[in-house]
């Protein structure tokens, strides 16, 4: 017990000595703090206040965006036309708010649209639901989904921002034919 009190008591005795040696270097140290701190916010302040104003008139020119800017999805074609998307469902199981929807169907000679064995018959995004993320982008194998620079989905009906894979295909590229699709009879069923 002894060698307790007696630690307890050197502890203490330094920390008077500490406080009686050196109360007004504590507050000037804080004042110099404070102030240096104050100092480098005002430098902030009139550095902005000396640099020149930007203002964009977005209605009138268009917007300038950033190339990694992730935008409305785009869902790209091959040199050839034909769409990248084999429907894998990689894009809808990675999306962490469940805003993809895909059905598949299966490429034959007659109808062939993607260069895969399947491709996405029906593919939407729901718009109210997504956060821009960008893991649908990154999970899918062939590059099919992109995040384009469109910016301009705000609507007051919720209804049309179900955007559909005809809303955000690719437009086909110069020298490159449509993919073949042959309308089906009931004929042939």
């Amino acid at each position: 017990m002894e060698s307790g009190l007696r630690l307890e008591e050197l502890g203490s005795r330094a920390e008077q000595r500490h406080i009686k040696r050196d109360p007004m270097a504590n507050r000037f140290d804080e004042l110099l703090d404070s102030a240096a701190g104050i100092a480098k916010g005002m430098g902030v302040t009139f550095k902005e206040m000396m640099s020149p104003t930007v203002t964009e008139n977005y209605p009138d020119t268009p917007a300038k965006l950033q190339e990694r800017y992730r935008g409305v999805h785009v869902l790209q074609r091959d040199a050839n036309g034909m769409e990248k998307c084999v429907a894998c469902f990689l894009c809808a199981a990675a999306c962490p708010s469940n805003c993809i929807y895909i059905e598949a169907a299966e490429n034959t000679d007659k109808q062939r649209i993607s260069g895969g064995e399947r491709y996405a018959k029906v593919y939407n995004i729901d718009y109210n639901r997504c956060i821009f993320c960008g893991y649908c982008v990154e999970a899918c194998p062939t590059d099919a989904i992109t995040h384009g620079h469109g910016f301009e989905v705000a609507s007051f009906n919720t209804a049309t921002l179900v955007m559909r894979k005809e809303q955000m295909l690719a437009p086909i590229p110069d020298g490159a034919h449509a993919p073949v699709v042959v309308a089906e009879t009931a004929a042939a069923h």
